[in-house]
């Protein structure tokens, strides 16, 4: 046990050290987000609010969401990049479960996306009407979250064998999901029905409504509701991340 907690750890630190090195990477996985803030939300917030909140506070934290998506789908590439280069090969060869490494892989994966989210909320000053007593909350609705895209970004990458492919797939997914989820708008108005069916199976509209719920206590469900459903999520997505996972073949 304590050799597999220590594997798991490895492959954490490993994952963790490979972020901070590519400070092109940090950089614009911070600025990509205040850009969709300042100039989109100020932009379309000039013209209306939503529940008395400007647009730009509404879609904070529908922004906050975008940044875990992407983020955490998106860090499936790596598994695809390792192979390449055979460290993967290498990794294997240690004396641990497939588990372990998935699992260091998934907690890595998470805590670089939760730094990228932390940069947000040390601004969270600048939205007046987020409530600071809500970012607790907020940061689990998205660490959970993480946890189920980085193992779906995981899950992806244990399939393909080619880094087009993985981007191809990865974008066919995440931008659904993104513009599926009322990170940018009401969902509780005049939809369509399409919409409002792909919204209602769409887990990460439930990140949504939590984190807005959470920070400007605008949410179309219950918060309790919100978290089960996206812990559900997380649930499933790791045991089918890591099932594919151990089936990878090299």
């Amino acid at each position: 046990m304590n050799r597999e907690i220590s594997g798991l750890v490895g492959v954490w630190w490993r994952e963790f050290k490979v972020f901070s090195r590519e400070r092109s990477r940090v950089f614009s996985s911070i600025i990509s987000p205040l850009m969709w803030l300042f100039l989109f939300g100020s932009g379309m917030g000039a013209r209306y609010s939503v529940d008395g909140v400007s647009y730009r506070d509404f879609i904070y934290p529908g922004i906050l969401a975008m940044t875990v998506i992407f983020g955490s789908v998106f860090f499936g590439v790596y598994i695809v990049w390792d192979r390449k280069i055979d460290v993967f090969k290498a990794v294997l060869v240690a004396p641990l479960s497939r588990f372990s490494i998935f699992a260091g892989k998934v907690l890595g994966g998470c805590t670089d996306v939760l730094l990228q989210v932390s940069v947000l909320f040390v601004l969270s000053f600048l939205f007046p009407s987020a409530s600071p007593y809500g970012i607790p909350l907020a940061f689990l609705f998205l660490f959970v979250s993480a946890v189920a895209l980085v193992s779906l970004g995981l899950a992806i990458g244990s399939l393909l064998r080619s880094l087009e492919g993985f981007q191809l797939i990865s974008a066919l997914i995440v931008f659904p999901l993104f513009f599926s989820s009322g990170a940018l708008f009401p969902v509780d108005r005049n939809l369509p029905f399409w919409l409002k069916y792909l919204i209602a199976i769409n887990p990460l509209s439930y990140t949504v409504d939590g984190v807005r719920g959470a920070l400007l206590r605008i949410h179309s469900h219950p918060l309790w509701l919100d978290f089960f459903y996206v812990s559900l999520f997380a649930i499933f997505m790791l045991l089918l991340g890591s099932f594919l996972f151990s089936r990878m073949k090299l």
